[in-house]
């Protein structure tokens, strides 16, 4: 409990105190290129204070895992510190230099230690020199010196930190991009009806008492279903803003596959049916295994390139229709190609993960008034931010308690406050 107060408090105070400072330095850079008229070339900031918040809660929990009383906890607090002036020092000597890759190399850093972190605490934790040791034996070919240690990292912890990253990063993708299409900063990956078909999918598939592989297939193929009847509605209406339209169709949609999902609910084994429908609904990785990953990964993966290759017409798309029209965008292909992109993904995700709230709507935010509306920018810094993200939760849901704490809570327990600072501290809109 100590070490994860300290972490957060710690974390809090870094979000304070780098975001405002980076906040100023955007708008004092904006101002500059205003006044010169000169094209922002600057290089594109990969790490944000939400991984800084990672990298801090791993160095500290890590090390004073190893500490082995109170005095040498407060020592390892102290070289935290004196490290931590000596980087600030190092920083600012660097100048020009840090001011081009400091941002990549803080990103890589960052994300490096919030690996460590979940590979390392657990029910049972690993030491740094044990998984050294491991990472070594692999690398050379060689067994592994400690069996225990193998089975936890490369079969629980490794499978696992892989899917809260590749589930992190697609939410948030797909959030960026239905906020751009709909043009609402309110709007998040489950609004044309995505989570709750594949929701109902899984519902069913645990209702048939279908197995852990054939229940993630319901879930996926129930998404992609769901959107493709809010998108066959929405095309049966000629008249009026498309974009309203499909809007309006996915939350009727929506509506009505939830009023599904709590038939099956009323009909189900309230003893052994109904809570692991109700487990799965708030959320959780804990059946992520290594054979489950590629199911994951390949959809995510295949999405997220075509919503990144989509990335400069997203711009154009986010404009009112008439004006993307002038411009030359084909909307309605255009429409369409991102909408079954930002499905796929959201399918994906909530098949493997259940559903997961708030990533998809805090993260998006969070990354564009960082990095500005651009999609150049926002798409890599949303993925970035989003697996960073959930990373963390993830390790925090199975730590921080004697039972695990399904993701949706804790996503909502951190993001709600957090989307309220974000409000507070903006001085910019969201477009």
């Amino acid at each position: 409990s100590f070490r994860i107060a300290g972490g957060l408090m710690l974390f809090w105070i870094a979000f304070e105190m780098v975001f405002e400072k980076r906040t100023q330095r955007r708008e004092e850079r904006a101002e500059k290129i205003a006044a010169s008229e000169v094209e922002d070339v600057s290089v594109f900031p990969m790490a944000m204070p939400m991984l800084a918040g990672p990298g801090a809660i791993a160095a500290i929990m890590l090390l004073m895992n190893e500490a082995a009383d109170l005095t040498d906890q407060l020592m390892v607090l102290g070289a935290l510190g004196a490290v931590l002036a000596i980087t600030m020092v190092a920083l600012i000597a660097a100048g020009p230099l840090m001011r081009l890759f400091g941002d990549q190399v803080e990103a890589v850093v960052t994300r490096l230690l919030g690996v460590l972190l979940a590979l390392t605490q657990g029910r049972i934790d690993i030491p740094l020199a044990d998984l050294g040791q491991l990472v070594w034996s692999l690398l050379q070919g060689e067994p592994a010196p400690n069996g225990q240690v193998q089975t936890i990292v490369m079969q629980v912890r490794g499978p696992r930190a892989l899917a809260a990253m590749a589930v992190g990063a697609a939410l948030a993708v797909a959030g960026a991009a239905f906020q751009g299409l709909f043009r609402n900063p309110l709007v998040s990956p489950d609004i044309l009806g995505a989570s709750a078909g594949a929701a109902l999918g899984a519902v069913l598939g645990i209702f048939f008492s279908f197995g852990v592989f054939g229940i993630q297939m319901a879930a996926f193929a129930g998404g992609l279903l769901a959107v493709a009847l809010v998108y066959g509605v929405g095309s049966t209406v000629r008249h009026g803003d498309p974009v309203l339209v499909l809007l309006l169709s996915g939350i009727v949609i929506g509506s009505l596959l939830g009023a599904g999902i709590g038939m099956v609910k009323v009909l189900a084994d309230p003893y052994n049916q109904l809570p692991a429908m109700t487990f799965w609904l708030l959320g959780s990785l804990a059946a992520a295994h290594a054979d489950d990953l590629l199911s994951l990964i390949v959809p995510v993966a295949l999405g997220t390139v075509v919503l990144l290759l989509l990335r400069w017409r997203m711009d154009v798309m986010s404009l009112p229709e008439e004006e993307a029209r002038s411009l030359g965008a084909r909307t309605t292909g255009l429409r369409l190609l991102i909408v079954a992109a930002a499905t796929l993904v959201t399918a994906a995700s909530v098949a493997a993960a259940g559903i997961v709230g708030w990533v998809g709507l805090v993260v998006p935010h969070l990354a564009r008034f960082l990095v500005g509306p651009s999609f150049v920018r926002l798409l890599p810094t949303s993925a970035v931010l989003g697996g960073g993200l959930l990373l963390l939760i993830d390790t925090l849901a199975r730590t921080v308690a004697p039972v695990e704490i399904p993701l949706g809570i804790l996503t909502a327990l951190i993001g709600s406050p957090f989307f309220i600072v974000l409000l507070r501290r903006s001085s910019r809109g969201w477009t």
